[in-house]
């Protein structure tokens, strides 16, 4: 690895890019062999906020009829108290463009305080009900917090829990087991249109952003979101209606939407977004050939659609391969 770091450091002296002071500078500094905890430290910080978060949870599981509740939500009241005012004390206020703090704890306080406010919410309605029915009150509250929180305190991690909570809100199932059995689409065809609005209300108000310079560095959150609600939503629609007429609506929405996020994945240089992007075209494409092949009789012929299939597969990973050399080609240019 040092040789590497040789090297690159003399060709960057050959084109003249460095100054042989420079050069000396670097070389003499990455003699001294010093490494950095950083990555390691925020690491363990924020396996800490999961451990403690989870593990009050499961205080207040297994010991609530001991504690009782007004012990147990005072408990919690007192905890993001304190986080939130040390949080609040050591920031630097809001800002629009991207925030550094000087105490790392801060980023991962306001972590703590979110999740926390989020379980002393749920566990308020769930015990006592202030909400009376609306239990979307519930969801929404601790989703202002943390979008207060994201902004406030320039936290990407708050964010994504706020986006979550805003898919709640509408109706939209987040746990991996509804998503893998697609029981909410199921249930209610009205949940694929508000997932989609929701998805596009995601990108407006990440287009929205970026013109008036609001936490920019967001979008990459924002998209992330906003492509898989609207892909899963799509294509989970595809698999139910695709009987009725309107699954076309849905075809035009999954392919303006794989259009979409393939010039945002090169605008923001994100092979994430590319990669998912592909993965969802792929599978809408194949849902589509499938059920349309569904319809004609290939009786006579299914030995030799049996021998086709590999060499489609096969010609799928050689696509997918060479579509994502292509993209990495593209963004380094």
């Amino acid at each position: 690895m040092n040789k590497f770091d040789d090297q690159a450091t003399k060709s960057l002296l050959d084109k003249n890019l460095i100054t042989e002071n420079q050069y000396q500078e670097i070389s003499a500094y990455r003699n001294l062999n010093i490494f950095s905890l950083n990555a390691e430290l925020k690491l363990f910080l924020y396996l800490s906020i999961l451990l403690f978060t989870s593990g009050i949870g499961i205080l207040i599981y297994n010991n609530i009829d001991s504690i009782g509740h007004i012990a147990i939500l005072s408990l919690l009241l007192i905890v993001i108290g304190v986080c939130f005012y040390y949080c609040f004390k050591n920031s630097k206020g809001f800002q629009k463009q991207e925030t550094t703090f000087e105490h790392p704890v801060v980023e991962y306080l306001a972590l703590a305080a979110s999740i926390l406010t989020c379980i002393f919410i749920g566990y308020l309605q769930f015990q006592y009900k202030p909400f009376g029915t609306h239990h979307g009150l519930a969801t929404l509250i601790p989703t202002v917090v943390s979008f207060f929180c994201a902004y406030y305190f320039d936290n990407k991690s708050v964010l994504t829990i706020a986006i979550t909570g805003l898919a709640a809100y509408v109706g939209l199932s987040v746990t991996p087991q509804d998503l893998l059995n697609n029981i909410n689409f199921h249930q209610d065809q009205t949940l694929s249109y508000s997932a989609i609005t929701l998805g596009v209300l995601l990108i407006l108000w990440t287009i929205y952003s970026k013109r008036i310079q609001l936490k920019t560095h967001f979008s990459i959150i924002y998209f992330t979101f906003a492509l898989h609600i609207i892909s899963i939503a799509t294509i989970s629609s595809l698999l139910d209606y695709f009987e009725n007429g309107i699954w076309f609506l849905f075809l035009v929405v999954l392919a303006a939407s794989s259009f979409y996020f393939y010039k945002i994945s090169h605008e923001l240089k994100a092979i994430s977004l590319y990669v998912f992007m592909i993965i969802y075209a792929y599978i809408g494409v194949n849902i589509f050939l499938i059920r349309i092949l569904d319809k004609i009789n290939f009786s006579d012929v299914w030995v030799l659609l049996i021998m086709v299939l590999p060499i489609y597969f096969i010609g799928s990973i050689i696509l997918f391969i060479k579509l994502i050399k292509t993209f990495n080609k593209e963004i380094a240019a």
